[in-house]
């Protein structure tokens, strides 16, 4: 992997021990950026509405929590994320299950064409350039009539940006504040027109307060 195009690395690294306590945390500054956390994961799943052994490719497995419930729906899956402790926590969960080294802008050539790709949380560590780069060549490796499906965090216009980021200021959530500041949390027509420019028929939806589902479907041309 080239070197400036894992600037998000590190974000990882630092999470990974601490990521699945926060995911159910009630009480933390990401209680609401996680808020139905499972259900989050689920509605991804059921947006694939892909025949059993399909070819699922998750790009940011992190802790295997996805990856878990898209085995258990008998999707052939494969796994990849930049973050050697994240693979780790993973590998333990899934002994069975390999995960790769590689993330949205460098994805194994051995995996070859997919039915579908999904990620959770993870997107919006690329800048929107690199989004853009990254749809692009993952529409490339998908087969006809194949989807994307991601759930991050995303705003719905700039006046929502705004309004969040003075609501999580005024409660004083430094961290998150800093993390929504620092990030690149995309708006939804930003995403829109990535999913647009690289042909996927697109659509979101709200998911919590901070989190979009973005499904894009391949379209023939």
């Amino acid at each position: 992997m080239e070197e400036h195009e894992v600037q998000f690395n590190h974000v990882f690294e630092q999470w990974a021990s601490e990521y699945d306590r926060t995911v159910v945390d009630t009480n933390g500054e990401y209680a609401e950026v996680f808020e139905g956390y499972e259900q989050i994961l689920r509605e991804v799943a059921q947006e694939l509405k892909l025949p059993a052994k399909s070819k699922i490719l998750e790009i940011g497995v992190g802790t295997g929590n996805l990856t878990r419930l898209l085995l258990s729906e008998g999707w052939r899956v494969f796994g990849i994320d930049p973050s050697p402790d994240m693979r780790s926590i993973a590998s333990r969960k899934l002994p069975d299950f390999t995960i790769e080294d590689g993330h949205f802008l460098s994805v194994p050539e051995s995996i070859g064409r997919v039915d579908g790709i999904v990620s959770t949380y993870a997107f919006h560590h690329l800048t929107d350039e690199q989004k853009m780069r990254a749809i692009q060549q993952l529409v490339d490796r998908l087969n006809e009539n194949g989807m994307v499906v991601f759930a991050d965090t995303a705003y719905a216009d700039e006046k929502a940006k705004q309004a969040i980021h003075e609501k999580v200021k005024e409660q004083k959530a430094f961290a998150l504040l800093e993390d929504l500041r620092t990030e690149y949390y995309p708006l939804v027509s930003t995403m829109k027109h990535i999913f647009q420019e690289a042909g996927l028929d697109f659509f979101a939806r709200p998911l919590n307060k901070y989190v979009w589902l973005f499904v894009g479907k391949k379209v023939a041309r």
